[in-house]
């Protein structure tokens, strides 16, 4: 079993990755302001259940195959990269700021936004950074099941997500009510975080060539 004094400090390390600005971040805020607490908390939800993917993966071992393959590392940073730009696209193109949808009005379903957390955590290369260089040293074959192990600080990961991407989730939420009454702010809103997330994917994809 884990010791206690290395699940503080994997809590600490965890913490600190999760609040460094990346793509997770940025798709839950922009999800949240351009569709409120509902679908800022399913992205939320992604991110996490992705999360859980990264783990089982690497108790697998499919993170060996990323450190013996460095080409699959570079092609999930420009994966990424893409994905989280064409994101960012659709919101610089968009005519209309963040509101409530009108009667009748067709609503993409929660499960959209879930799914698209989910592969943006799967393509987030700073979780595969996290995997391959901090996660297998609190994993101690001579304390018991890895297995049981890896759940315990799956555990953490998790709750750090909620802890993290749930205020922020909320915090964005308010913010868009607050942009409801203000038609142009919304729309001035919507095209400057279709530009963030361009730019956090412009980085991500000059850190995939400068590796590659």
């Amino acid at each position: 079993m884990n010791h206690p004094a290395q699940l503080w400090l994997f809590l600490v390390v965890v913490f600190g990755v999760i609040a460094l600005p990346g793509l997770d971040m940025a798709f839950v805020f922009g999800s949240a302001l351009s569709g409120g607490r509902t679908r800022g908390l399913a992205a939320v939800g992604g991110i996490v259940a992705g999360g859980a993917c990264h783990v089982l993966m690497a108790a697998l071992g499919i993170s060996v195959l990323v450190r013996l393959v460095p080409g699959v590392f570079n092609a999930l940073l420009l994966a990424g990269a893409l994905y989280i730009a064409w994101i960012g696209i659709l919101l610089l193109r968009s005519a209309v700021g963040f509101h409530a949808p009108a009667t009748g009005q067709a609503v993409a379903p929660l499960g959209a936004t879930f799914r698209q957390g989910l592969f943006t955590c799967l393509l987030n290369p700073k979780a595969y950074l996290f995997m391959l260089a901090i996660f297998p040293q609190f994993l101690h074959p001579s304390e018991g099941s890895l297995w049981l192990q890896a759940l315990v600080l799956w555990a953490i990961i998790a709750l750090t997500q909620c802890g993290v991407y749930g205020p922020l989730a909320l915090l964005a939420s308010r913010v868009r009510g607050w942009l409801q009454n203000r038609p142009a702010s919304g729309v001035l809103a919507t095209r400057c975080v279709g530009g963030l997330l361009i730019a956090v994917a412009v980085f991500t994809g000059l850190e995939g060539l400068r590796s590659a």
